[in-house]
């Protein structure tokens, strides 16, 4: 009903189609006017082929399509999605698996508590420009306790405690960045508006329930936000700890880009290679290597 849409409600491939083919046969007939349809409103001049439009028109015909898919694919994107990503990643909102994801995930919140908040599941697209990711760490599934996910992966919101896997992070840094002092809390906002990306491979999950967004799409999407990364920028680092994010980025250009990988952070597995790894200090290393400017994890 108008006035009670939600973004739901414009996942359409449908009218993106439709919209894509009308624009299509205009250009098409602007090219070629043997293709104009006639109309018993508007005969043709007795005699005369209709005369073919000038380079202007047809420029002003292709500026009016691009701004129509534009406005189409701005109305896809979901609320909270960052500027510069939207961009980047347009194409992956109009396709029917993000339609179903979108519309599974609001059911999911219909019926049960689902972590992060709506307005937090993007929160890794804010922070900084899409050209501007310097270093990406990859995650699996957000935290599923109340008040800790917030859109960034192994981040949770002040005044949570840390969690066991941030904990050991953070006792990586003391030992391997020098002057680093656990900073009292587990909000990494700091390190993402410094170009960190933080990304779950899962981005939302049922209240207490682990991995209950698993296999949704969510896994297919946050793929694409890697390629393109991967396709379009150069000399990123990408730390990948564990089997699951180390599988997430086989695909990586190891000639491109940087790979840093060691086990997991959690408790079960940080002894077996996570810690004495010096991922912070080999990344900044890397960086200056590619004439990007360094991260100061320091700053949180």
């Amino acid at each position: 009903m108008i006035g009670q849409k939600t973004i739901h409600s414009f996942f359409s491939p449908v009218s993106k189609k439709r919209i894509s083919k009308d624009l299509n046969e205009d250009e098409e007939n602007a090219k070629d006017p043997k293709k104009r349809k006639s109309s018993a409103l508007e005969p043709e001049p007795s005699g005369h082929p209709p005369a073919p439009l000038s380079p202007d028109q047809l420029d002003r015909i292709s500026v009016n399509k691009r701004a129509a898919l534009e406005k189409l694919v701005s109305a896809h994107t979901p609320p909270g999605f960052g500027e510069s990503w939207r961009h980047g990643l347009a194409a992956e909102f109009v396709k029917p698996y993000f339609k179903q994801l979108t519309s599974f995930v609001s059911e999911e919140r219909s019926r049960h508590t689902v972590y992060p908040p709506a307005e937090h599941v993007f929160t890794w697209s804010q922070m900084c420009d899409i050209q501007d990711v310097k270093v990406v760490i990859l995650g699996q599934d957000p935290y599923h306790g109340p008040n800790q996910a917030h859109g960034l992966c192994f981040s949770v919101k002040r005044p949570v405690p840390p969690p066991p896997s941030l904990e050991n992070m953070y006792k990586e840094l003391v030992s391997d960045i020098e002057g680093f002092q656990h900073p009292g809390h587990g909000d990494l906002t700091g390190w993402a508006q410094q170009g960190v990306l933080l990304l779950n491979a899962v981005l939302t999950v049922r209240a207490h329930n682990a991995n209950s967004h698993k296999d949704k799409g969510w896994e297919k999407f946050t793929d694409s936000v890697v390629q393109w990364l991967n396709n379009n920028l150069e000399g990123l680092v990408f730390m990948l700890w564990g089997s699951y994010a180390q599988k997430k980025g086989a695909a990586i250009n190891r000639k491109r880009h940087h790979v840093l990988q060691t086990a997991h952070p959690s408790p079960l597995s940080a002894y077996r290679g996570f810690f004495g790894c010096k991922h912070f200090s080999k990344a900044n290393e890397l960086l200056i290597k590619s004439g990007k400017t360094l991260i100061d994890w320091k700053t949180l």
